[in-house]
């Protein structure tokens, strides 16, 4: 069915005030026009036949809501506009959220998400789809199904009291008993039941040249984040020590030059909020307590090493709401970051612009989606399109 003259029109709008403030922008649209219904938590993919690939969630709400299911968009390889969303995952009577769509290193298609027991985040169990037969219009055919299991041990508890143990006693805002609150985590991470559930996707993971995979993890319960691992393409997976702190969750990964691991996290702890950072130097086994950077940080975070070896940073850089979104670039691995574009920018009273998805083709432009809320009844995912190398 082809769009509405309107919401064709309002594209082509959207996109010319876009490139008008913005002249590292190629290419912007919303995937779909907006509406009342949720839609947010996106990800995006470009698929080896040159075609693009996103999902999110969508329904009356998030895990409260049991209509909430995973839907999906294609963008074929040389049109201009997305195709009419299709469903890509739904649980029965059960919220599907925070879809993350990757390929691993054999080109076969991942979608993880997690189904919301009992209607609580802490509850959520890891679901995850497989696919080598996706390069038809609509939805891929999905060839396996199964949930992500994972078995924290006595060590999980262990690092959690130490990591914590580590960190500064002056933390402003991280509770009102905040001495309590660590004992109270600390306590938590000792049950086999609650650390072995809960654990949720928001961000791709990091494929390492020696085949392994990273995907980030994070937990409300905890309020700390986890990576799970697998060593044979995603058939099979583990989970690596926790990444502690006051409230480092989402992680997005990368890899250094010299082959450790980096971490930025969104910050769900203490005022005033910025990204978190972690390192590990095991290739994601272990990691150090998070610390602050000098990022402000209020909803989400992701980043990624460019095909130049530069750095990549795309998140909420504000103190308050989801009004601002910006794009960062580094050529010295985070270090310093020497050039910024905003890629929203709105009154503090208007609209959220988060959960940002971002990727680079081979061509070196980047392609990102991230939720597009304008007010309560205006939704949509926004897909942009930017060349680095016009950010000044």
């Amino acid at each position: 069915m082809k769009k509405p003259y309107l919401f064709t029109l309002f594209i082509c709008l959207t996109a010319h005030q876009l490139w008008a403030q913005n002249p590292a922008v190629v290419n912007a649209m919303l995937i779909f026009p907006t509406q009342e219904k949720h839609v947010h938590g996106s990800s995006i993919v470009s698929l080896p036949n040159g075609d693009f690939l996103t999902v999110w969630f969508q329904g009356s709400g998030e895990r409260t809501a049991d209509d909430v299911r995973i839907m999906g968009a294609r963008l074929k390889k040389g049109e201009k506009t997305w195709s009419e969303p299709f469903l890509m995952a739904d649980t029965p009577n059960i919220p599907d959220c925070n879809p993350v769509l990757f390929l691993n290193q054999e080109n076969k298609l991942f979608l993880v998400w997690i189904a919301v027991q009992a209607n609580k985040w802490e509850q959520s169990i890891l679901r995850f789809k497989t696919s080598t037969d996706y390069n038809q219009s609509g939805a891929p055919v999905w060839n396996w199904q199964d949930n992500i299991l994972l078995k924290p041990n006595d060590d999980f508890a262990r690092e959690v009291a130490a990591k914590l143990k580590s960190l500064p006693d002056t933390h402003h805002g991280w509770a009102g008993y905040a001495p309590e609150y660590d004992e109270m985590i600390t306590e938590a991470s000792k049950d086999a039941t609650k650390r072995s559930i809960g654990w949720m996707t928001r961000i791709k993971p990091l494929l390492m040249p020696n085949g392994r995979i990273v995907l980030p993890l994070y937990s409300d319960g905890f309020n700390l984040s986890m990576m799970a691992i697998s060593e044979d393409n995603g058939t099979t997976w583990r989970p690596s020590l926790p990444l502690v702190g006051r409230g480092p969750i989402q992680p997005a990964v990368v890899q250094k030059k010299n082959g450790n691991l980096i971490a930025y996290m969104r910050d769900s702890g203490d005022s005033p909020p910025r990204v978190h950072y972690s390192e590990s130097t095991d290739k994601g086994e272990t990691w150090s307590a998070s610390v602050k950077m000098d990022i402000p940080n209020t909803a989400s975070v992701e980043l990624l090493v460019l095909n130049d070896g530069r750095w990549a940073f795309l998140g909420n850089d504000i103190y308050n709401g989801r009004y601002q979104l910006s794009l960062y670039l580094s050529d010295d691995e985070g270090k310093t970051w020497k050039w910024k574009t905003r890629m929203e920018d709105h009154d503090p009273k208007k609209g959220g612009f988060s959960y940002p998805s971002l990727i680079q083709t081979k061509d070196g432009l980047l392609h990102m989606t991230y939720s597009y809320h304008l007010d309560k009844d205006k939704k949509s995912i926004k897909y942009v399109v930017v060349d680095p190398q016009k950010i000044k």
